[in-house]
């Protein structure tokens, strides 16, 4: 087989490579065999993380529901057993938000639960 030279593709995939890592400190930025280690770790996290903020999310939710009912005499766990119980179909994300927006139709929700 004939010989290839690869000085323009080596190149390439080096820039490419260096690009993805603007802005890493120390060798991490400028070393291609430390690059690709920092640009494959990068992507392991970024796949963990946007599994662990759906989780975080859940639990600022539950937090701020929280915090507005205990101001309205009650407890998390009692209020969601208590919507179970009457049927009513509102998830954590949309309660958290009339809670901290409008917290009269709030009251209305929690009257309707009770």
């Amino acid at each position: 087989m004939a010989r290839v030279k690869k000085g323009t593709n080596a190149l390439k995939s080096r820039k490419n490579t260096l690009k993805m890592v603007k802005g890493y400190r120390f060798g991490r930025g400028t070393k291609e065999k430390m690059a690709w280690e920092a640009i494959f770790h990068a992507g392991t996290y970024s796949f963990a993380h946007r599994r662990d903020k759906k989780g975080d999310f859940r639990r600022l939710w539950n937090v701020r529901l929280n915090s507005a009912l205990r101001e309205n005499g009650l407890s998390y766990s009692k209020f969601m057993g208590s919507l179970k119980k009457n049927n009513i179909a509102l998830n954590r994300k949309v309660l958290s938000e009339i809670a901290a927006s409008r917290p009269e139709t709030f009251k209305k929700i929690l009257a309707s639960a009770k």
